[in-house]
């Protein structure tokens, strides 16, 4: 090694190499595809050893026992191969993807969101943004998975146009939408699913006790401003300085070009559109009766706007209003001349998406063996029991939870699956010393939340590596998690001693949620 070569490492610091080395370990990893070909074949594997060794746990939930499911059986062989082409086509994360891009797509070929693009760049301080997006990212948690297969590219465009990184704008969205998957200053589903779990399991003890989808309403409203400001810090002074130099970085700023009589037509063609649809949705999700016609976009058995037909077709809307907005302005701007123009921008997008699609059918394979088999309840119901075997004080004991939490996320992605496993475990053990189930949900949206980044099993995480490949097309798994770790860690060490704050400040997290109680 030359001296240069010493010196230029000497002076990187500790956490620099340490994220070298992630990144190298991840990049050494084979294709994506291949990876978890692999993992669905280990999971077969473990499936036959651990079925063998007759490991079982009881499910806190039912009190039934779990056992594990093996594999490697003739009926193991012939689920397998039965069902191979149901899991694909049945992953979820496949039709919420395509069909949000497909109206996305008409907006892109259009030439909407390039004009968009532009009027942002020219409008926006350039010191805010980062904080921008990564706000967006966070309040996008409202609308589903729209941050994931909108927001996060945009970003990168966004970044692009003004000559920063591209990934690091993509790094930044994704560290809101999915590293901040909790926070948010509107209460969203998770925030019902999550709250039924966790009356249900405090009723284990306390028959009548009920717990309120805002139940942590409070701490989440405040820790949307925390997660945004931390997220624009390690951005800026930690993401984006590592990035200087590397593949994608060669990217000049555009010389935003003042838009055409055609392109402001387009523009008030799609925002007349816009406020049109707005209106619409605002009309279908007032209360029943309020005005005449209204709620038809409500469900009459739970007319809840967070249970409403608008926000569980979201995907949908998310399309048809970018097919829709994109005509609008083809039409105002004289891109779309007929409807060939706007299929042909769906085929075009839909012709990127190839790579992603085969990696998707063996994530699809490995998340359906792994959920057969019963390893991931298994591994979380036995993580629990240590827990509550540990002897730990209350303090020590969330920050415990929280990182417990935060570890089985890397292994198990859904929010609601882990709660309704850990929930009756942890919910009561807590009630016993004093804290409320709302503090222990509480506890537990912090720890799932902050390692979704950094795990290649979370369903988003190849979709974002596709979006990154776009700038740097060698990009790998390691790149992109060695890109995302300081989030990961910076976030998990803030909002641990958010709720630390709330703890000895005594303050409620949300309307009738207290912090303790007394059985």
């Amino acid at each position: 090694m030359s001296a240069s070569s010493v010196s230029t490492a000497s002076k990187r610091g500790v956490f620099q190499r340490f994220l070298d080395g992630i990144e190298w370990v991840g990049n050494a990893l084979p294709n994506p595809a291949t990876l978890f070909a692999a993992l669905a074949l280990l999971v077969v594997l473990l499936s036959g050893l651990l079925h063998a060794m007759g490991v079982s746990v009881v499910n806190p939930a039912t009190k039934d026992a779990v056992n594990v499911v093996s594999l490697m059986t003739v009926e193991g062989l012939h689920r397998m191969l039965t069902n191979a082409v149901t899991n694909f086509s049945g992953f979820a994360p496949i039709g919420t993807v395509l069909v949000a891009i497909l109206g996305i797509a008409v907006a892109e070929s259009s030439g909407l969101i390039g004009a968009v693009l532009r009027v942002t760049v020219s409008k926006a301080p350039p010191a805010a943004l980062t904080a921008v997006i990564v706000f967006a990212g966070v309040m996008s948690n409202v609308g589903s998975d729209v941050g994931y297969v909108l927001l996060i590219p945009l970003a990168g465009a966004i970044f692009a146009a003004v000559g920063r990184h591209p990934l690091a704008g993509i790094a930044a969205a994704f560290a809101g939408v999915s590293g901040g998957f909790s926070a948010n200053l509107l209460p969203g589903t998770v925030d019902v699913l999550l709250a039924g779990i966790t009356q249900e399991s405090a009723r284990l003890l306390v028959p009548d006790y009920t717990i309120l989808p805002t139940a942590n309403y409070y701490f989440m409203f405040a820790a949307t401003f925390v997660v945004t400001a931390v997220g624009t810090w390690v951005t800026d002074r930690l993401v984006e300085p590592r990035l200087a130099g590397t593949e994608g970085s060669e990217t000049k700023a555009t010389e935003v070009s003042i838009l055409t009589a055609a392109e402001k037509r387009g523009l008030w063609f799609a925002g007349a559109t816009a406020a049109t649809v707005t209106l619409i949705v605002v009309w279908g999700v007032l209360p029943l009766g309020s005005v005449p016609g209204a709620g038809f976009l409500l469900d009459p058995a739970n007319p809840a706007f967070t249970r409403s037909i608008f926000m569980r077709g979201i995907v949908v809307f998310i399309c048809l209003t970018g097919i829709v907005l994109g005509v609008a302005y083809g039409v105002g701007a004289g891109t779309v001349k007929n409807d060939h123009d706007v299929i042909a921008g769906m085929s075009k997008s839909m012709a990127t998406m190839g790579s992603y699609l085969v990696l998707m059918f063996f994530c699809a394979q490995f998340v359906n063996y792994f959920a057969w088999t019963n390893l991931g309840t298994i591994t979380a119901v036995k993580g629990a029991e240590i827990l509550q075997a540990s002897g730990l004080g209350p303090a020590p004991l969330t920050v415990t939870v929280i990182l417990f939490t935060a570890f089985i996320n890397l292994f198990i992605g859904s929010a609601s699956a882990k709660w309704t496993l850990l929930g009756p475990v942890l919910v009561p053990m807590f009630m016993l010393v004093g804290y409320s189930p709302e503090f222990v949900q509480a506890a537990y949206r912090v720890g799932d939340s902050c390692t979704n980044i950094i795990t290649p099993l979370m369903v988003y995480f190849p979709l974002v590596l596709t979006f990154a490949q776009k700038y740097a097309p060698k990009t790998g798994i390691g790149t992109l998690i060695s890109l995302m770790m300081p989030y990961s860690i910076v976030f998990l060490i803030v909002w641990s001693l958010l709720l630390v704050v709330w703890i000895f400040a005594g303050l409620p997290l949300g309307p009738d949620a207290p912090m303790f109680i007394e059985l």
